[in-house]
């Protein structure tokens, strides 16, 4: 606990009265209630060493070999990994919380209400690729699931699987649940007889023409085998 405060303001403040503190992780100044200092000094675990939750935990991790140090892509505070989750994370994003995560996704995300730019994209080019072959975007009444794309006439579907689906963006309950949906999705086409073709878009950061076009030539040649 490092104080930011004299003795005498110490001595004169009121049990309630919040005073000044350094955190011992970032160095940024917070402030705490005297009684709870007073708890800390008396052996205690009140809080009265870091800012926050996420200077805590980042200072008793901060000699763990088992993880490494990594910064928070949205605020740039630093946190731990296991190397096994940097290596697996395509992104290389990391965050600190799911709050962080949010935040950064909505500013950077390149979804809209409901669909992708990149699937509104593929749309129009499909349709314009193969004007006479009829095909359905995102709906559900093949396997009573939303498919990215369904062609009746091939028995065929594109599922283009964003970050979303491999990385727990917003928590690993999250991404379980999205994960089941995609086996269910594809369990069900089975069933109906559809080949279902999943496309690993999680690399793509930003949504243009030109990033875009190898997830396009990747269905065409698909369709043009069929």
């Amino acid at each position: 606990m490092i104080p930011l405060y004299s003795d005498q303001e110490f001595h004169l403040a009121k049990s309630r009265q919040k005073l000044p503190l350094q955190c011992e992780w970032c160095k940024s100044p917070f402030k705490r209630l005297k009684n709870q200092i007073q708890a800390a000094i008396g052996g205690s675990h009140a809080n009265c060493s870091f800012c926050g939750y996420k200077c805590s935990s980042s200072y008793a991790h901060r000699n763990d070999g088992e993880t490494k140090e990594v910064k928070c892509r949205n605020c740039n505070v630093s946190i731990r990994r296991k190397p096994s989750q940097i290596k697996r994370s395509k992104s290389k994003n990391f965050f600190c919380s799911k709050s962080c995560a949010a935040k950064y996704n909505n500013t950077h995300k390149k979804y809209g209400a409901r669909r992708s730019k990149l699937e509104v994209w593929i749309e129009e080019q499909l349709t314009a690729t193969y004007p006479k072959l009829e095909m359905h975007f995102n709906r559900k009444d093949a396997i009573n699931s939303e498919l990215d794309v369904y062609i009746p006439s091939l028995k065929l579907a594109f599922e283009l699987n964003g970050i979303f689906h491999y990385e727990p963006i917003y928590g690993e309950e999250k991404l379980a649940s999205i994960q089941n949906n995609d086996g269910r999705k594809f369990q069900a086409c089975l069933e109906q007889g559809i080949e279902l073709c999943l496309i690993d878009t999680s690399r793509q950061k930003y949504v243009k023409p030109k990033t875009s076009q190898k997830y396009l030539d990747i269905i065409i040649s698909i369709i043009n085998t069929k």
